[in-house]
């Protein structure tokens, strides 16, 4: 069964997770692109995501966030930022990288991973780099997983992280790294780190759902967490949201109504 059919009988699993005990679950990642329809056949072809056109929202879904898109011309992609990938679980990773080869989409290098899975790079449109690492035991073809940022020092970034958001701090195999539904944040030290943030490149900001989300934000303001932009509401969206970036320019969108999507 093909990838897209695979997709039309998973609808309802294609959906965000319900808020941990800081009322926060992973939303979305945010991508710039030049075509989004080479980006929807990416993500529902090799990975059974389902599309979502509401209003003035395009994207897609997969279990545990939602992928949005934004027709931008995107000022690079995710290698040599400081976030260098966004990684999926896959059922099949041989599988789902024998659908990537016969699309032409490049797998830049297969290893086992740090949490001893079969793992491989890939680079999707507009030099998009995803991690896939293999979970049998997926009853869909692929979910979220996690978010990789690489630094000099992670210790006071994932510090930042967790502190704001509550996040438990921990490890995902040999990498540092805060969990919340949905997803996980590592942070891996490199020799040479890059000090360029994401704002403008094709993975422009990650999206975090937030529960009571004006409350949350006072919250922030009165430890003295700056927010580049304030609370507000969209109602013919049925969504709010504010923005800020964290201490290494990462962008972040925090957002209250994106679980209806």
């Amino acid at each position: 069964m093909s990838a897209l059919a695979l997709a039309l009988l998973v609808p309802a699993e294609a959906q965000l997770l319900p808020p941990g005990e800081a009322g926060i679950t992973m939303g979305h990642v945010h991508l710039n692109v030049r075509d989004v329809e080479a980006h929807k056949k990416f993500w529902v072809e090799q990975f059974g995501a389902t599309v979502l056109q509401r209003d003035r929202v395009t994207g897609v879904k997969l279990p545990g966030m939602l992928i949005l898109f934004r027709r931008q011309e995107p000022g690079g992609g995710t290698e040599g930022t400081i976030m260098d990938h966004v990684g999926l679980k896959v059922r099949n990773l041989a599988e789902t990288l024998e659908r990537c080869r016969a699309a032409g989409i490049p797998i830049q290098r297969e290893f086992t991973g740090s949490e001893g899975f079969p793992n491989a790079y890939i680079i999707g449109p507009d030099d998009l780099r995803v991690e896939l690492q293999q979970d049998t035991s997926l009853s869909v073809p692929a979910t979220s997983h996690h978010l990789h940022f690489m630094l000099g020092d992670p210790l006071p970034l994932r510090a930042w992280y967790a502190k704001t958001f509550s996040f438990p701090a921990g490890k995902r195999g040999a990498h540092l790294g805060v969990d919340f539904p949905g997803m996980n944040l590592s942070f891996q030290p490199v020799k040479v780190p890059s000090t360029v943030g994401t704002k403008g490149r094709v993975l422009d900001h990650i999206g975090f759902e937030v529960k009571n989300l004006e409350a949350f934000c006072q919250k922030l303001e009165s430890v003295g967490v700056k927010l580049d932009t304030p609370y507000r509401k969209v109602p013919d969206l049925g969504i709010a949201f504010v923005s800020l970036t964290d201490p290494v320019g990462v962008h972040i969108e925090l957002t209250e109504g994106l679980d209806k999507y």
